[in-house]
């Protein structure tokens, strides 16, 4: 009789060898070097094997950014409560830049074809670091914005300034781009004395929504009502 565990373990193992043969074939090549063909080959596996595991190439390529994500991104972006919250985020806008043009190939692929099906635990990880990020932001009151649309805004600058740089020669090396971009956004989403010194509704529902997963006088289902209520004033 198979013992399931040991079957488990070996094809965790066949995966993630493939995986990382795919990975090194990106990194050395770009998406081209990444054929059924030479994966096959660096992975020392046959062609069948790839598409029985990851079903076609994009699963293997959505499995290829989720590993790149993890080794190199997710766990290097932590929140330094220490720091003024504006500083903290610039600090996740130049990490997130870095890691970018570090791995141009890995990068391009992930946010020049982006799969919407598929968001991988890292990714999920990185956003909610960002997110935790702009929750101090938004608790010293200095949020303009509501924190989904912060995070929107911000996921789309930072991919695109990447991608423009890696299209820059020398992947913009000496290019004042990636500062200009930051302190754009920031100015767009957010200010340096808080928003609530200026009385308005709005400002004070983003701060409030803020803070409201710690207020424990309330139910969850208060919550929820109250949370959908700030939404329509921070608008």
């Amino acid at each position: 009789m198979i013992d399931k565990s040991v079957e488990a373990s070996s094809r965790d193992a066949l995966r993630a060898r493939i995986v990382g043969a795919a990975a090194d074939l990106l990194a050395a090549g770009g998406r081209d070097a990444v054929t059924t063909r030479a994966v096959a080959a660096a992975a020392d596996v046959q062609a069948p094997t790839i598409y029985r595991i990851f079903g076609d190439m994009r699963g293997l390529l959505d499995a290829v950014v989720a590993y790149g994500f993890a080794a190199h991104f997710a766990g290097k972006l932590p929140v330094n409560p220490a720091i003024d919250p504006l500083d903290d985020l610039r600090d996740g806008w130049d990490q997130h830049i870095a890691f970018g043009l570090a791995h141009p190939a890995l990068y391009a692929l992930m946010a020049g074809d982006p799969n919407p099906k598929v968001t991988s635990a890292a990714e999920q990880a990185a956003e909610a670091v960002l997110r935790q990020r702009l929750k101090r932001v938004a608790t010293a009151g200095r949020l303009r914005v509501s924190e989904d649309e912060a995070t929107e805004l911000i996921t789309a600058t930072g991919r695109g300034t990447v991608l423009t740089l890696l299209g820059m020669p020398g992947k913009g090396k000496n290019s004042s781009l990636p500062i200009r971009a930051r302190e754009a956004t920031l100015a767009a989403i957010a200010t340096d004395v808080p928003v609530l010194s200026a009385p308005g509704p709005a400002a004070a529902a983003i701060a409030l929504k803020a803070g409201l997963s710690d207020a424990v006088a309330l139910t969850e289902g208060e919550r929820r009502l109250l949370s959908e209520w700030l939404d329509r004033l921070a608008i």
